[in-house]
């Protein structure tokens, strides 16, 4: 050591590790958008794509009005215009690639105004604007200009110096956007031929390429789809082989017609999952008519924003932002207390108006009544014990190919121990410890470089049913002669 006269000072790595912040409720959103409304139709088709405006969101997918063609805007205009909340991730499988048609010339009169409007989802690189049928297509931004108004129609407008300055009439021909070609295989996806992943298989890829952990998969308008939401169950119990979420799926309520048939279409389609919410029927505000399951998204994500995003509060019994329910063939639902208990006893969420406005009503996942477990059946203490998985995994990761000594252990004992209570001291556990116990670290594995941290942990469970037993006092007769 080099000869030192004097006072100095140096420095240790923190004995405990600092918790790593997930977003809990973050939603991705499957299903299809408008992109021929965008500057670039093919740049967000099958790629996950995080929005925090309701801007941001319009210009990378475009917005249409008809969700039952862009099922995206649906969640998109909830999310942003009915709940404010924020992030969240969409993905569009809608390939303008695949998924259109061509239209030929189709003759179009030319207006006093020189603005010929055209209703329908033109790719605009492929529109040619003609004088005659079978003539040589004109030029754009010197014949003519051609763009999208607010309300999603393409304004084409004769230039008066151009070759169609005198045209009382021309002709159209263009590819148009098709979303009736996109399927539930589409949603599905997969891994192609040349190693391209799309659809649900991109679940794996979000924490890779945004850091972020998906917290809840919906597909509003695909997940009542029994092979779609299978799938999503599936993806959401094992994302990336390491993480787990919630998925948010719905009744088909042209199947499933009247409340007492819910539980059968949902038992016969295998809508029972441990991490699955099962909603019934659609939601409605004013004109407006959406999913159940993307108005369960606007309230998890509310309800997780109060509370410093820890997903411990059950979405049951907070406010919906909805003027009633319905089918999706527009007929109105009326449920009363006792028919909407009915659909909670038996594992699926819905709608009550009953006292304070409407609200999202129901606790239970769809494993319910089959399986008991509270870490399964309620929706409030899952969504905790999945948050766990991605709290430790992430924080700890660090860790990971450090020596095995006692010095590791106890970091991260103590370093867990000291995030759970202060978990538990604001309220959102009733309890945690955590313990490196023997009986689960044989000398085997610890040979591999294996151990294992027992963490137990109370979420509280939703406080359902509060009775008030009253009884008669008779005692108090005896004030009457005081």
């Amino acid at each position: 050591m080099a000869y030192f006269h004097g006072v100095k000072a140096q420095e240790v790595s923190t004995s405990v590790v600092a918790p790593v912040s997930t977003t809990a409720g973050l939603p991705v959103v499957f299903g299809t958008a408008p992109v021929h409304l965008t500057a670039d139709p093919s740049a967000n088709v099958n790629k996950p794509v995080i929005c925090y405006t309701w801007n941001e969101a319009v210009k990378h997918f475009g917005y249409s009005a008809d969700w039952d063609k862009y099922t995206l805007c649906e969640a998109m205009y909830s999310e942003f215009k009915l709940y404010a909340v924020q992030p969240i991730v969409f993905v569009n499988v809608l390939d303008p690639k695949k998924h259109k048609e061509s239209v030929s010339a189709t003759e179009k009169t030319v207006p006093t105004d020189k603005v010929v409007n055209v209703a329908d989802s033109v790719l605009l690189d492929t529109l040619q604007v003609k004088a005659t049928a079978d003539g040589e297509a004109t030029t754009l931004n010197k014949d003519y200009t051609a763009a999208y108004n607010d309300d999603g129609e393409l304004v084409v407008t004769i230039i008066k110096t151009g070759a169609l300055a005198d045209a009382e009439k021309v002709f159209v021909a263009y590819d148009k956007v098709d979303a009736s070609k996109v399927t539930a295989d589409d949603i599905i996806g997969g891994a192609s031929t040349e190693g391209a992943t799309k659809g649900l298989e991109l679940i794996d890829t979000i924490y890779t390429s945004l850091s972020m952990v998906p917290g809840i998969i919906a597909a509003p308008g695909w997940s009542e789809n029994p092979t779609v939401a299978s799938v999503m169950k599936a993806k959401a119990l094992n994302i990336d082989g390491l993480f787990r979420c919630i998925v948010l799926t719905d009744v088909d309520t042209a199947a499933a017609k009247y409340y007492a048939d819910v539980n059968e279409w949902k038992n016969k389609n295998n809508y029972t999952g441990v991490n699955q919410i099962v909603c019934w029927p659609c939601v409605k505000n004013g004109d407006a008519q959406y999913h159940m399951s993307t108005h369960i998204m606007g309230i998890l994500g509310v309800v997780d924003a109060a509370n410093d995003d820890v997903p411990y509060q059950s979405p049951s019994n907070q406010s919906m932002q909805a003027t009633g329910l319905c089918l999706k063939d527009g007929t109105e639902v009326a449920l009363s207390l006792s028919q909407a208990n009915l659909l909670n006893s038996q594992g699926i969420m819905t709608g009550l108006n009953f006292n304070g406005g409407w609200k999202a009503w129901g606790n239970y996942t769809g494993v319910y009544p089959s399986n008991t477990d509270v870490k399964d059946c309620f929706i409030c203490v899952r969504r905790m014990f999945d948050w766990q998985y991605q709290t430790f995994i992430l924080t700890y990761w660090q860790e990971v190919d450090q020596p095995l000594t006692p010095k590791l252990i106890k970091t991260i004992i103590d370093s867990e121990q000291i995030r759970l209570n202060g978990l538990v001291s604001r309220g959102f556990l009733l309890g945690a410890t955590v313990a490196f116990l023997p009986d689960e670290n044989p000398t085997t594995d610890l040979l591999q470089g294996i151990i294992r941290i027992h963490t137990s942990i109370t979420p509280p469970v939703p406080a359902q049913n509060i009775e008030d037993v009253i009884e008669y006092d008779v005692s108090n007769f005896s004030r009457l002669f005081e």
